[in-house]
């Protein structure tokens, strides 16, 4: 099976599988992400094909015009399967046998929303954890019954098979495909080009009734900059209640709301991504990106990074060092800017 290149190599081409009927709000995010010239942010960026069959259409109404058929996923690194207009009937067989073919040459297939219908039928689910729109997680199911359904989570990422919930988690996957590939400082220097939180990790809740980023102003937001900003000292949550002006159930219940998980595991979370971007933009040791980042030493920073990341420090400084820009230009926040 062909192995995903070294990103600095050669370029890498993502494909996007357009079968027809396709959300435009799906295929732009994929365009926006890999089709756009990123190459500001690293050098190569990707290689952005659309695939479809002759005639295809996106949105019900706007025609796809590509030289590229459904069989040149099978020459792509990466292929984003986007949405299945109409998950009552099974996805065309052409798509699915361009899919499956495109992941047993190697590549890596990743779906949006209910493109994760497209992925089960072609086999790479069975025996796997994947996810799609909750809306539809009981019929994929039903379905497929050899697919382990979670309709709780954002993502799920296998490594070769990667699957999303609906249209924002898809640019959430989209954002962590890149964030593999390049590296968290470049990831998060695109998220603030496209305005949306630099990282949401695949196991949060798909319903967030009411999400606020760090950008929002007055409330949970003002904490959360005022939390990012003191990574590095000893925080709880008795500090910030304090600092919000509520009580500690009321802090509690706010970040399950905003953030689908606790203030300590946020925290937490937060202090791993600063980890990786000064591994990647600095030459700290090991001891002193821990006391930058709150977490004490060198064997808990350790502990907590293979946690999160599934490698330890030292193997994710070689492999993402010296590839972003620098630090400083990471680290500034943005409420606007280009696309």
């Amino acid at each position: 099976m062909r192995t995903v290149p070294d990103m600095p190599a050669r370029s890498h081409t993502v494909a996007l599988a357009v079968s027809g009927g396709d959300s435009m709000l799906e295929v732009a995010v994929a365009h926006d992400v890999f089709g756009m010239d990123r190459t500001g942010l690293a050098d190569p960026w990707y290689d952005f094909v659309v695939c479809a069959p002759r005639s295809a259409q996106v949105g019900g109404w706007f025609r796809v015009s590509t030289p590229h058929g459904l069989d040149r996923l099978a020459t792509a690194d990466t292929v984003i399967v986007p949405w299945s207009h109409d998950v009552g009937q099974e996805p065309s067989t052409e798509l699915v046998d361009a899919v499956r073919a495109a992941h047993e040459a190697g590549a890596r297939i990743a779906s949006i929303c209910t493109g994760a219908f497209v992925l089960a039928a072609a086999g790479l689910l069975d025996g796997r954890r994947a996810t799609t729109h909750w809306a539809h997680a009981e019929l994929l199911a039903r379905r497929h019954p050899r697919v382990d359904v979670d309709p709780d989570v954002l993502y799920v990422d296998h490594g070769d098979v990667l699957t999303s919930a609906g249209k924002a988690a898809g640019l959430d996957l989209c954002l962590h495909l890149v964030r593999n590939d390049h590296g968290g400082a470049v990831a998060n220097a695109l998220a603030r080009r496209l305005v949306v939180a630099p990282h949401r990790p695949g196991g949060q809740a798909q319903f967030i009734p009411a999400p606020v980023p760090p950008s929002a102003g007055g409330g949970l937001g003002e904490l959360l900059c005022w939390a990012l900003e003191r990574l590095d000292r000893p925080l709880t949550v008795t500090d910030m209640a304090r600092a919000a002006g509520v009580s500690e159930r009321t802090i509690t219940r706010q970040f399950r709301v905003a953030t689908g998980t606790t203030p300590l595991q946020w925290l937490l979370t937060q202090r791993v991504h600063r980890a990786q971007e000064l591994l990647e933009t600095s030459d700290l040791g090991v001891d002193q990106v821990a006391e930058r980042t709150g977490l004490g030493t060198a064997t808990t920073l350790r502990r907590h990074f293979h946690r999160v990341l599934g490698v330890p420090p030292d193997t994710y400084r070689r492999s993402f060092h010296g590839r972003s820009r620098p630090a400083s230009e990471m680290s500034t926040p943005s409420v606007g800017g280009p696309g």
